[in-house]
């Protein structure tokens, strides 16, 4: 069995930037360095397009490597699947999520392509929406290049999977933050009760807070307005919310477990480093 490892690229897309990290793996070494480019005509066209372009022009052709590919939220919609205990097959969960993304959504979704997590019948699921021609356009270009498309992640599920541990087997709210988009979620007991996608207009701290006690009254009450929020914001470093609101932040990334190289950074031009 040969000791080379297939070389592999990770990138994070967003409709204003793309960032690339390319990882040369050898019998002894890895090496990863990051790629950052603005989207040119990120407003024009459809919402992936400028960010479909700016990927094609950064990839290294005929290299036979694997890509894997970070969405921005920006890009992909979610809904929580509520537990159904009649539910026995895949043919039958892909059924049933996608009438629950139609209730919320509408017919749009039929030119989507549906994605759901690990399914239990007695806590539920989430399914995370992409455009099925963006799906296509990545397939081919990884095709284009001579690349193996390995996987396709959403943002939000991505670092939720990173740091599942920490959520604990209580009541939980849950905060992604990137640039120009707020992702919320509330869960308990493991279950998925509530996931907002919002676009944030203007001032972060405030629209954070904002969600965070709308969402709580509607799942907690008055008495419920207040708590612990996990925290991953690397775009937004020192983000806070105000001294007596009674919510306290909890940034999920430490020492112990960083981000992995393909997440985005706060600073542009920083060195990525390896995936554990």
């Amino acid at each position: 069995m040969s000791l080379l490892r297939r070389n592999w690229i990770s990138t994070f897309l967003s409709p204003h930037r793309v960032e690339l990290v390319h990882l040369r793996r050898h019998i002894k070494s890895a090496q990863a360095e990051k790629q950052v480019a603005a989207c040119e005509g990120a407003d024009e066209g459809t919402a992936w397009g400028a960010a479909l372009a700016q990927l094609k022009r950064m990839l290294p052709a005929g290299t036979g490597a694997e890509i894997h590919i970070l969405l921005s939220n920006h890009f992909v919609r979610y809904a929580v699947i509520p537990p159904q205990s009649r539910i026995e097959t895949p043919a039958e969960l892909q059924a049933y999520a996608a009438f629950q993304m139609r209730e919320i959504y509408g017919e749009r979704t039929g030119g989507w392509e549906l994605i759901t997590s690990s399914w239990d019948p007695a806590t539920g699921a989430v399914c995370a929406a992409i455009e099925r021609g963006f799906l296509q356009e990545l397939e081919e270009l990884a095709a284009s290049q001579r690349m193996k498309l390995k996987y396709v992640e959403p943002y939000f599920t991505s670092v939720f999977d990173h740091w599942h541990d920490r959520f604990g087997k209580g009541r939980a709210w849950f905060a992604l933050v990137e640039t120009g988009r707020l992702c919320l979620a509330l869960l308990e007991g493991g279950a998925w009760l509530r996931i907002l996608n919002q676009r944030i207009l203007d001032d972060v701290e405030e629209e954070l807070l904002v969600a965070l006690e709308r969402e709580a009254l509607l799942f907690s009450g008055p008495a419920g307005t207040s708590g612990q929020v996990c925290l991953f914001a690397p775009e937004h470093p020192g983000l806070t919310l105000p001294e007596g609101s009674g919510w306290q932040i909890v940034p999920l990334e430490d020492k112990t477990r960083p981000a992995p190289a393909h997440y985005p950074f706060n600073n542009m031009t920083r060195t990525a480093t390896p995936d554990a």
